[in-house]
């Protein structure tokens, strides 16, 4: 059987589609499998749908402000399920954007789910499909973008059943608004989930193994940000290790210690963020002998597995787990299979949370560009002094910058403050182009904007700082 596609993509998330378009743009002959939904978890069931919530949140907490804005209003109040409704509106809508980008490039989409077995050039793939019968493929190169789920841990009683335990599909869309929360993992998806339900009024607490939430962040924005996320009302138990989810007639139990001593919280609610968990089973990858790492598929630089023809990306392919990162990957993939040489530069990845305050990052953190013993440079920068901070309200955060002291690079860059996840994007690029303090320094920001806030911290890194 001769090949009938140079590509099959199998799932349409942020890394399939995107690579499927950039394919077929270099005139490859693509199909893209999907078994739910075009645009996968982030458009759907991720990304998308929680900043449409979180949006709905921070405009309901900002009336409580209003008086600081010499304005006024009465009979503030929220409809939940329109809340809801919105975000799934906004999901649906771009779910059709994708489509459309499927028509528009001619790239065939095939509704079911896919298994790999043995081919020529690359292995088959055997679709169930989603309207009955099945369907074998081949193609010249075949790509899994096949993405992840959340992390269940059922040997203490954590997994969701959609009612009083959740992951993060029935924190999206929950049939009723429960008043108190217990959120286990202060990753990303725990903060935002978190940050949404006490904008709301909720009780809510989480729980972090680790001594500081969002231990992924530099320390210092670790520490800012739990102490402005407590200023909101959200409690936490920190260096907390959960030995027990209980369901109870009200709601769930959960036993932790910490340092040592036990403790019991109980809620209408559990929320589940520890972690995902790749989909690489039950789609043939054994079979083929495809190499695994603690269940996500080994890839090289290029995004190839071990298995001729068959390139991975995204989430199934290990950290960081964030769509951009596989958007970039899938475009890189395409590129390669196409015959372009794409140069293998390692981009550096953003992490951005979009809770109240944002958090923002990229590169080296303090702490590790220490253990690694490297000479640095630090700068700082409080928005607290930044005249569009103060005149907008938003004075709270900074901004904090890390250079390589010996060649003057910048390494590392972590922001926690109003809308700095627009802003990293900024030092995301000055790494990607090896900015050294001079380029930066020389940089016109203009004013007033809180990117200046982001001068004037390289400025301070080098005892140059004007407005402290």
């Amino acid at each position: 059987m001769a090949a009938e596609f140079d590509l099959v993509v199998i799932g349409s998330g942020p890394g399939g589609y995107v690579a499927a378009i950039r394919a077929s743009q270099l005139g490859l002959k693509v199909a893209i499998v999907e078994r739910e939904n075009l645009g996968g978890i982030c458009l759907n069931w991720g990304c998308i749908p929680t900043k449409a919530l979180l949006k709905s949140g921070e405009k309901f907490e900002s009336l409580s402000h209003l008086k600081e804005y010499g304005l006024s209003a009465s009979g503030a109040s929220f409809d939940f399920d329109a809340i809801i409704q919105r975000s799934r509106g906004v999901a649906a809508t771009m779910n059709k954007g994708v489509a459309f980008l499927m028509k528009k490039n001619k790239i065939e989409v095939i509704e079911g789910s896919a298994k790999l077995e043995k081919g020529a050039a690359a292995p088959k793939v055997v679709i169930a499909l989603k309207a009955g019968g099945s369907r074998t493929v081949e193609a010249k190169s075949v790509m899994l973008a096949v993405g992840a789920r959340a992390r269940a841990l059922p040997q203490i009683g954590l997994e969701a059943d959609g009612d009083k335990i959740w992951a993060y599909r029935d924190a999206l869309a929950p049939k009723k608004l429960p008043k108190t929360f217990v959120v286990i993992g202060s990753g990303a998806i725990g903060i935002e989930f978190a940050s949404f339900y006490r904008a709301l009024g909720c009780e809510v607490t989480v729980v972090e193994a680790v001594e500081r939430i969002m231990p992924v962040e530099d320390e210092e924005v670790s520490k800012a940000a739990q102490k402005s996320f407590e200023k909101r009302g959200i409690k936490f138990k920190v260096g907390a290790k959960v030995t027990k989810v209980s369901k109870t007639g009200a709601g769930v139990k959960v036993d932790i210690e910490v340092g040592g001593k036990a403790e019991v919280l109980e809620a209408e609610v559990c929320i589940s963020a520890v972690g995902i968990t790749a989909n690489t089973d039950g789609i043939g990858l054994e079979a083929l002998g495809v190499e695994l790492d603690r269940g996500h598929i080994k890839t090289d630089s290029h995004c190839q597995t071990n298995v001729k023809g068959l390139f991975a990306i995204g989430d199934c392919a290990g950290a960081p787990w964030l769509a951009h990162k596989a958007s970039h990957e899938g475009i890189h993939a395409a590129e390669y299979i196409a015959g372009y040489k794409t140069p293998n530069v390692v981009s550096p990845i953003a992490g951005c949370t979009y809770a109240q305050p944002q958090v923002a990052s990229v590169g080296v953190t303090e702490q590790a560009a220490r253990a690694e013993k490297r000479e640095v440079k630090i700068g700082r920068f409080p928005f607290r002094v930044n005249g569009k901070a103060v005149a907008s309200g938003e004075p709270d955060g900074f901004v904090k910058v890390i250079f390589d002291a010996k060649t003057g690079a910048l390494i590392g860059a972590h922001m926690i403050g109003h809308e700095v996840t627009e802003m990293i994007q900024g030092y995301v690029t000055a790494i990607t182009m090896e900015a050294t303090e001079e380029d930066i320094h020389g940089i016109v920001y203009p004013h007033p904007t809180m990117s200046e806030a982001m001068h004037e911290a390289a400025l301070d890194a080098y005892g140059r700082v004007l407005h402290i």
